[in-house]
């Protein structure tokens, strides 16, 4: 068992959403990819409780929570190491072909992560900055912008981008957040720059209280980024993960991100027997 939709287990060959459905035509929908360790989901609720608000704000109805912990969990059972991608489309507004938004649930294999990220820095326009007026904080499925800036990084050589604001300052990464460590700080980008609110940012600043290095939430210049001790990319697929180039510029291998990937670690181990 690979996909669940609505609840029903279904074959790959199978396993389809309309070509009518807003969330294929308009990119109208939301999703959450949860790490799965052993066939145990980590922090499934707090994914759940994002996919949740992300819904709620575009007033897309979706099923109860506890229906897609339980898929969540099964699909993650089947794929033991892997990541679990939860989707819930907008559905279809066709006239002569109306459905209700479908839920899609399905395992995934964990792709290759490099041991340290080359980064490519991209203004990125299209994100939400600092306007708070719009949808901050909503993981959609219309990623369309920043896997072409990711693209981009690639063909040039790059393992991925770092977007940048239109005055220059650090946002975040295409499908995944930043963080740099300066002068013994671990500093990262503030929510307030509409940012995604990253599981994989929240367990590092717990990682961070645990080791009682002082943390700095902020605007900051890619100039700061660049010239710090040592950077590190966070994501679902890529946990702590050091950053070796920004550009042109080299970055520092330091401890710190070690220390920080090793306490991400033993947090996955006291929670992951609970899924």
């Amino acid at each position: 068992m690979r996909v669940i939709i609505d609840g029903v287990e279904v074959s790959e060959a199978d396993a389809a959403v309309t070509v009518f459905d807003w969330g294929i035509q308009r990119g109208f929908g939301v999703f959450e990819v949860i790490r799965a360790y052993g066939g145990s989901t980590f922090r499934l609720d707090a994914h759940l409780e994002r996919l949740q608000r992300s819904a709620g704000a575009l007033h897309i109805e979706h099923p109860p929570p506890g229906d897609i912990a339980d898929w969540a969990r099964s699909a993650a059972a089947a794929g033991g190491d892997c990541l679990v991608r939860v989707m819930v489309t907008g559905g279809s507004r066709d006239a002569l072909l109306p459905t209700p938004p479908r839920t899609v649930v399905l395992w995934e294999p964990v792709p290759e992560v490099p041991d340290r990220l080359r980064l490519l820095p991209v203004t990125a326009p299209w994100h939400q900055g600092g306007d708070t007026r719009g949808f901050p904080g909503v993981k959609w499925l219309s990623y369309a912008p920043n896997i072409a800036s990711m693209d981009m990084a690639r063909r040039a050589g790059f393992d991925d981008a770092v977007l940048v604001s239109s005055d220059g300052e650090v946002l975040e990464g295409p499908t995944y957040t930043v963080a740099w460590v300066s002068h013994g700080r671990l500093e990262t980008p503030s929510l307030e720059l509409g940012i995604l609110a990253s599981i994989t940012r929240e367990v590092l600043l717990e990682c961070a209280a645990r080791l009682d290095i002082p943390v700095k939430q902020g605007h900051f210049p890619l100039e700061r980024m660049i010239g710090s001790d040592e950077a590190i990319g966070l994501s679902t697929v890529k946990q702590v993960t050091p950053v070796s180039r920004i550009g042109e510029h080299e970055i520092p291998d330091g401890p710190v991100a070690g220390k920080l990937a090793g306490a991400f670690a033993e947090i996955v181990a006291e929670e992951v027997g609970s899924g």
